[in-house]
């Protein structure tokens, strides 16, 4: 979102002998993703790799509060970018969701009959984002928890952020676009801004499943449409 920060980031990269260049995103932002779209498309013609990275973890103000930026940002924004890069995605594209292990707290900790929805087989996105959406509007009154949901916004938001992983491959496998694969994952507990830098992993550490799922091989197989920590598919759930 800070064009000084992709400045720096950019110069950095820069300094290792690579060349890189920059584009400022605020996922919460449909002009913003719009924009980004069509500098891609005027320049580029398509996309061969999308990570997203984008995510708060809001801990100030009421659960509320809480429930509506945290699942605004981590999963309304990311579907919206997604839902606008997806058409520029070529032959052979991967792209990377990048949920959280907080997700598995999610599911699990959710009531039986609340579980269920969310594990549906052909849960579609409408249906996934209404589910989100009635944990928003539930967590307004502190009602959620006595709706099944799990009491956190963050492993809420990213619980949703792993099941549209799976709606999404299911759609591209019948894209005519060959080979095209998403995968949800885990970096790990990575000392950044956001985890007040308390995590044991580096940042380097955190990026290594994101850039193996990244560049996954043309004609992978496996791992397609999947919850992955550590490079390894997770049974999530």
């Amino acid at each position: 979102r800070s064009e000084e920060r992709c400045k720096a980031a950019v110069a950095q990269l820069q300094e290792k002998g690579l060349s890189s260049k920059y584009y400022t995103l605020d996922i919460d932002d449909s002009s913003s993703i719009t924009k980004l779209k069509d500098f891609v498309n005027d320049n580029y013609g398509g996309i061969d790799i999308l990570v997203n990275n984008a995510g708060i973890s809001n801990k100030v103000g009421t659960i509320g509060e809480r429930a509506t930026t945290t699942c605004g940002t981590n999963y309304f924004g990311t579907l919206n970018v997604c839902n606008t890069l997806f058409p520029l995605l070529n032959p052979h594209a991967r792209v990377v969701n990048v949920s959280s292990m907080a997700s598995q707290e999610a599911i699990s900790k959710c009531s039986e009959e609340m579980r269920s929805k969310f594990k549906q087989p052909n849960i579609t996105m409408d249906e996934l984002t209404a589910l989100i959406q009635q944990f928003i509007d539930a967590a307004q009154n502190d009602d959620h928890e006595k709706q099944g949901f799990f009491l956190k916004p963050y492993g809420m938001s990213k619980l949703g952020v792993t099941v549209m992983t799976f709606i999404q491959q299911r759609l591209l496998n019948s894209d005519p676009r060959e080979d095209i694969i998403v995968n949800a994952c885990c970096p790990g507990y990575v000392a950044t801004d956001m985890t007040l830098h308390k995590g044991p992993k580096t940042i380097t550490q955190g990026a290594d499943t994101p850039v193996y799922l990244a560049l996954l091989p043309p004609g992978t197989s496996s791992p397609k449409g999947d919850f992955v920590s550590e490079r390894t598919i997770e049974n999530w759930g």
